[in-house]
């Protein structure tokens, strides 16, 4: 009698809101094999409203329960602010484990400019992490970089996402701050530094003041991933999950999630806080 081969294990897609799936789009396409579970910590958004210590330890406690529940082949952290707080702890505490960030796409930005003048678009956690500022050093240092620093544009991109879309005067206030004109010059690209970001590039392109690329991280993310998770023969039989640290993300939340082709996961929970949910 011939024994069943196990699925491969899955691929964990981690973001503070539902702008990752951006990313996992992108890979599932580069990984057909694999399973996905997409874990948003809606209960902690916006991670830019955290200070930094807190929101480290935040990230490393769900991990725990994370690889407990779900014993991932990798993870994907799909949100530059919580991958450039994070990662290296992450790496540090759970060295066995495959991870593949998120940094803000300032070295291919740097590379196909023409003026010189690149904006990246950012939250504000990213902006200040001193990751983002050794990124523009080692690969930018002869280009004006204009960091930008949304307070409002990723809860502005979760209520587009969901449908709920908000003045174009909103959108514009955010975005405005990344044109810069000087003395002829002015900005041709603009780095999209969190994965919300991307749904809204049509609004962008539409507000604008004058045409710029704007960088995508997600394929280049994908990319990455696919490189670093094994491929295996077979394919994993497995239902992909989508999984929501607060355990109610809406009746509207659901149903993108099921355009998504996620099933909803249960809730998650803390290993290290006696079963609480994440609060």
């Amino acid at each position: 009698m011939t024994a069943l081969k196990a699925d491969p294990k899955p691929v964990l897609v981690f973001d503070s809101g539902i702008g990752g799936l951006t990313v996992l789009r992108e890979a599932r396409v580069l990984m057909p094999e694999r399973s996905f579970i997409y874990v948003a910590d809606d209960a902690g958004f916006p991670y830019g409203d955290w200070d930094e210590e807190p929101l480290k330890r935040r990230i490393i406690d769900l991990f725990v329960t994370l690889f407990a529940e779900y014993d991932p082949e990798a993870v994907i952290i799909a949100c530059s602010t919580a991958f450039t707080l994070a990662g290296a702890d992450l790496r540090a505490t759970f060295p066995d484990m495959r991870f593949i960030g998120t940094v803000p796409a300032i070295k291919p930005a740097a590379e196909r400019t023409r003026s010189g003048h690149i904006s990246v678009l950012a939250t504000p956690g990213t902006v200040k992490r001193a990751y983002t500022h050794d990124l523009i050093q080692s690969f930018a240092g002869q280009c004006h970089v204009k960091l930008v620093g949304s307070q409002n544009l990723a809860r502005l991109a979760e209520c587009y996402i969901r449908g709920d879309v908000k003045p174009d005067a909103e959108f514009l206030e955010e975005i405005a701050p990344c044109f810069v004109s000087d003395y002829g010059s002015r900005t041709d690209i603009v780095v999209l530094a969190c994965t919300h970001y991307p749904f809204l590039a049509n609004v962008f392109r539409r507000l604008a003041p004058w045409p710029v690329d704007w960088i995508d991280p997600a394929e280049a993310i994908a990319r990455q991933a696919r490189r670093m998770v094994p491929m295996v023969e077979g394919r994993s039989t497995q239902a992909d999950l989508a999984v929501f640290t607060s355990g109610d993300p809406g009746f509207a939340t659901r149903r993108l999630m099921q355009g998504f082709g996620l099933s909803m996961g249960e809730p998650v929970y803390s290993q290290q806080n006696q079963g609480v949910l994440f609060p």
